[in-house]
């Protein structure tokens, strides 16, 4: 028992050796890896990648979003897994060749000259025919003609053997297309290339810095000066790619290397001077052409070399590319003034630099942080049908407005249409966050100057979105006669204020109603203040009402108290006096600033009515204040991408050796041919026969039967033996 268990311990450890050589070189294991690669691939084109947590949480909730960063689906191909296939892959593919290399190289260098005359019969391809020639002179005729024909040949001549079963005779072999079984080669070698490639250039050599080389990811924050060593790669790192952000008249020598939990610096050996930045851009406000003009300095000798780089121009120095990747901004100063959008904002002013520190705001109850995140001079968008990119609605008369579809529209996208698109540049926009104290944080996209969306009045455009995945909605605010939102401001304050409102009321009563008929005037005053009130939001439709004010509220109090075969007929009456109360609102906020009234015309009432839906929509609005920019000064940048990439001659090597490989295979047809020629009868002996004759025995073997290789056995059918198809006999 001992010695059969000692026994098992000695020859079970190469048993499992050869298994699993066996496992790794086998195709299923090679099909396996290349399916979940391809699978893995998907995944990284469909979601996007390298995307922070938050945008992730927004699209897919916190428990997808967890399970996506815990398997690294949002960088899928630096993922470790990834990674380890690719190797195993590598492993795989090159056991494969390894081990059918030297096979496939013998057998090129080998014709089966030895094959037994008996075998050819077994052919399915395969001709006979009787020479007038001598066995040899046919072996070297056949021979010859073949040798023209491209094929390799060998001829073996064979003695009879003693005990007479095999008989004399002439074997001629033959060979074409060997470049089929090179094909394989080739293409199982460019598999092993395009991964080592892929490898090298990918993330696996800077996550060994990481692992073996004491460097660690940075998670902070701060200035880049500021970052420890250990987060730094050198100049002599192998591979690498990243992103550096050089502002115009700026200079940056470290680039930012994107990881899963953080960032690597890497330390360029040269440094990257901006000096002009051009931009220009399409009719529909995509850029057509942005370029850099650099200067590089050398680093060591302060060498400084020249260069422009655009997309797809790149340029290199010292082995480092140099890719125009895309522009952003380099820091823009911007000055703020807050519109107030609550009855306790207060307006005020505030400066700041994009992408630069934010600016804590106390506005009323509300303790916000403002971010300044975008600054956009150039905005071209799409005013078919009062749109803009289908988001942008002319007002409609508040004396016709659907008051359910009206609420349900209110700062929502327009349905998309089928009309040409007009194109216009509607100005420069500032983009900014605010974050509240909990850290959750809704973007904003502000218009700096007032737009005329088609309808003859001017507005400003108010955008915000919940998600960033999400389309911005805006709310449109008319612009007064002096270009400014000071108009809409006043009315606000003027709406929310008691006793102007009943002001507006008994202004209203006195010019609508006879005075002859004074309970007619009473029974509009109530209605006129009652509409009045909820409109402001100063009262609430019921007690269980979710809006504060405007169309909805009205909309609400309608349903809880007017018979809905009475709703249509109401809501007209209401609206139009609703809409006569406010225009005197207007006027009297237009007094209290010494400004001369309306006149009741058609400007006017267009002002009026778009100033009506713009109350009515800011109910919505989720910030006490908006942030309007009155003045910037624009500071451009470009993000080059940077990279050494050692491993993309050998992956164009791979992709070579691939196309060669791929060709090789599908259109070289392995081809052999055997003819095996015997003197006489094929005996050996005189019987009587006429020796001077050759009997000839042809076999064709292909390795992909076509009807080419039909029609090319005829061929060499007629050719080597003389055989031609006999044509039918005559009747």
């Amino acid at each position: 028992m001992t010695v059969s268990t000692h026994g098992l311990r000695v020859h079970r450890g190469p048993q499992l050796l050869r298994a699993a050589v066996e496992l790794l070189s086998s195709m299923r294991f090679a099909i396996a890896l290349l399916t979940v690669i391809c699978i893995a691939s998907i995944i990284g084109t469909v979601l996007k990648q390298h995307e922070p947590i938050n945008n992730y949480i927004n699209q897919f909730g916190p428990f997808w979003a967890e399970l996506f960063r815990a398997a690294r689906l949002d960088s899928v191909y630096s993922a470790w897994w990834f990674l380890l296939i690719l190797l195993f892959l590598v492993i795989s593919t090159s056991l494969c060749v390894a081990r059918n290399t030297p096979r496939i190289l013998i057998d090129l260098r080998t014709l089966k000259e030895d094959i037994r005359a008996q075998s050819l019969k077994a052919f399915g391809q395969r001709a006979e025919n009787r020479l007038t020639e001598t066995p040899d002179m046919a072996a070297n005729r056949i021979g010859q003609l073949l040798v023209s024909g491209g094929w390799k040949v060998k001829l073996q001549q064979r003695n009879a053997s003693a005990d007479g079963k095999a008989a004399a005779g002439w074997m001629v072999a033959a060979r074409a297309g060997g470049a089929h079984k090179l094909g394989y080669i080739a293409a199982h070698s460019a598999i092993v290339l395009v991964c080592i490639g892929g490898l090298l250039d990918g993330d696996l050599v800077v996550r060994a810095q990481t692992w073996f080389n004491g460097k660690s990811v940075f998670t902070g924050g701060g200035m880049i000066a500021d970052v420890a060593p250990e987060h730094r790669l050198s100049t002599a790192n192998p591979t690498f790619r990243g992103n550096i952000l050089v502002p115009e008249g700026g200079r940056g020598n470290v680039a930012i290397l994107n990881q899963a939990d953080g960032v690597l610096l890497q330390e360029l050996p040269f440094t990257i001077e901006l000096k002009k930045f051009i931009v220009d851009y399409y009719s529909t406000g995509m850029p057509k052409l942005f370029a850099s003009e650099v200067v590089l300095h050398d680093r060591e000798t302060g060498e400084q070399v020249p260069a422009r780089i655009e997309v797809n121009h790149p340029a290199s120095y010292k082995g480092v590319e140099i890719y125009q990747s895309s522009f952003d901004d380099g820091g823009s100063t911007v000055k703020l003034k807050a519109v107030p959008m609550a009855a306790a904002a207060k307006p005020f002013e505030v400066e700041g630099i994009i992408g630069g520190p934010s600016t804590e705001i106390t506005n009323g109850k509300d303790k916000l942080t403002l971010e300044y995140a975008a600054l956009r001079v150039i905005n071209v968008e799409n005013f078919a049908d009062g749109g803009a990119n289908g988001a942008l609605s002319s007002g409609a008369d508040v004396r016709k407005v659907d008051l359910r579809h009206g609420i349900e529209s209110r700062l929502g996208a327009a349905n998309k249409t089928n009309k040409p698109k007009v194109l216009r540049n509607i100005g420069p926009s500032i983009g900014y966050k605010l974050r509240d104290a909990a850290g959750q944080a809704r973007e904003y996209q502000n218009y700096m100057v007032p737009v005329d969306a088609g309808d003859g009045q001017p507005v400003f455009l108010l955008g915000m979105r919940e998600k960033p995945e999400e389309p911005f909605r805006y709310l449109r605010v008319p612009a007064d006669e002096q270009g400014s939102m000071d108009g809409f401001v006043r009315m606000r304050t003027a709406l929310g204020d008691a006793a102007t409102r009943e002001r507006a009321v008994e202004r209203y009563i006195a010019k609508a109603t006879d005075p002859k008929r004074p309970e007619m005037a009473e029974q509009l005053r109530v209605s006129a203040a009652r509409a009045l009130a909820l409109f402001s939001g100063a009262e609430r439709a019921r007690a269980d009402a979710a809006s504060q004010g405007g169309w909805q509220a009205i909309a609400e109090f309608m349903e809880a108290n007017v018979p809905e075969a009475e709703r249509e007929r109401a809501g007209t009456v209401l609206v139009r006096i609703l809409n006569d109360v406010l225009f005197e609102v207007l006027n009297l906020s237009r007094e209290s600033a010494g400004l001369a009234a309306l006149p009741n015309d058609e400007k006017s009432q267009g002002y009026l009515t778009q100033a009506v839906l713009a109350l009515s929509d800011a109910h919505f609005y989720p910030a006490p204040v908006a942030m309007m920019m009155t003045d910037f000064t624009q500071v451009q940048a470009s993000v080059f991408q940077v990279a050494r990439a050692p491993g993309k001659n050998i992956v164009y090597l791979g992709c070579l050796l691939l196309i060669i490989g791929i060709f090789a295979m599908l259109y070289v047809r392995e081809r052999r041919l055997w003819v095996w020629l015997t003197p006489g009868g094929g005996s050996g002996d005189n019987d009587g026969r006429d020796t001077s004759e050759t009997v000839a025995t042809m076999a064709f073997s292909v390795n992909r039967k076509t009807l080419d290789s039909d029609r090319e056995f005829e061929h060499l059918k007629d050719k080597l033996l003389a055989l031609k198809k006999e044509e039918p006999a005559s009747p």
